[in-house]
């Protein structure tokens, strides 16, 4: 029973992680036989001023148009 768990900044629409999980689980049939009716997709969304890279918060970074390299956003 695999499970798996996403962390991402808030800021994806329903659609978005909706497709997260079918797409993450349908890698999992496919690379590692596993069974989707017991794959565990689980999404956890954070605030980008609780997320840091490089020392400094995501906020900061995308505030600071830094974050090309990083993110879309």
């Amino acid at each position: 029973m695999p499970y798996i768990e996403v962390n991402i900044t808030t800021g994806a629409s329903k659609e978005q992680k909706a497709q997260l999980v079918e797409g993450i689980t349908d890698l999992l049939v496919k690379v590692l036989d596993k069974n989707p009716a017991s794959t565990q997709v689980v999404i956890k969304e954070f605030a980008t001023e609780n997320w840091g890279i490089s020392g400094r918060s995501v906020m900061r970074l995308r505030k600071e148009g830094k974050t090309a390299h990083i993110s879309k956003k």
